[in-house]
């Protein structure tokens, strides 16, 4: 009986495993449809009694906002470009804070931010927390920087309904991903900790703070997609 059961459990981890990295790989090269956040965001918008919305266009990172790149690099992930995935420092200083009992912070990186977006959904479990580990080393291993910048600029969560930076530009700016200046960038970058809370425009002091650091740390920025290939 326990010896069926193992062989349930390893065919069982197997497919697992197949799927996933099939997964992966398919949006290697395929473009984002849907997220588990914009479904699960879709179903609370119905249960509140309001009507279901949701703008979400994909675009590729030739039409994103050299500035856009920038900024979330500066506010979300400075070591983006040279890590392998995680940023263990962050994630210590975040474990110690959140010890010490301060306001809840986060360690993840653009990386584990993408593959949490992409392929998972919300929460704080181990097993959840597990698994974004696991989709963050495939993703980092079978994608490039500039895949994973493409694919995380194209699928997160940039204000109420809005899904995106293509979306994000049109509906805070009114203008194209591509045209963003460094403020417009900085002031989206700004919102995504909590994008359901803050805006872009008519912003916070909070947030307008935010903006203007984000602005000043994206001058330090270099670009280098192929930086952490060098290295090796």
């Amino acid at each position: 009986m326990m010896r069926k059961i193992f062989r349930f459990l390893f065919k069982l981890c197997l497919w697992f495993v197949a799927i996933s990295v099939l997964s992966v790989l398919l949006f290697r090269f395929v473009p984002v449809p849907c997220t588990p956040l914009m479904v699960i965001r879709a179903f609370e918008q119905k249960a509140d009694g309001n009507e279901m919305h949701s703008s979400h266009d994909w675009v590729s990172i030739d039409e994103i906002s050299v500035n856009m790149q920038k900024a979330v690099i500066a506010s979300e992930d400075d070591t983006f470009l040279n890590h392998n995935g995680f940023n263990f420092e962050a994630m210590q200083k975040a474990y110690e804070s959140n010890k010490k009992g301060k306001k809840l912070k986060g360690g993840s990186t653009i990386s584990q931010q993408t593959a949490k977006n992409v392929f998972l959904w919300q929460g704080r479990s181990y097993f959840r927390k597990g698994l974004e580990a696991y989709f963050t080393m495939l993703i980092e291993l079978l994608w490039s920087k500039e895949r994973i910048m493409e694919v995380y600029l194209n699928s997160i969560e940039m204000g109420d309904g809005v899904y995106g930076v293509q979306a994000a530009a049109q509906h805070w700016y009114g203008k194209d991903a591509k045209n963003l200046t460094a403020y417009e960038a900085a002031g989206i970058a700004a919102i995504l900790p909590n994008p359901l809370k803050y805006r872009a425009t008519n912003s916070s002091a909070y947030i307008n703070r935010r903006k203007a650091k984000i602005v000043r740390l994206m001058r330090y920025v270099q670009l280098d997609y192929n930086a952490n290939e060098k290295k090796k």
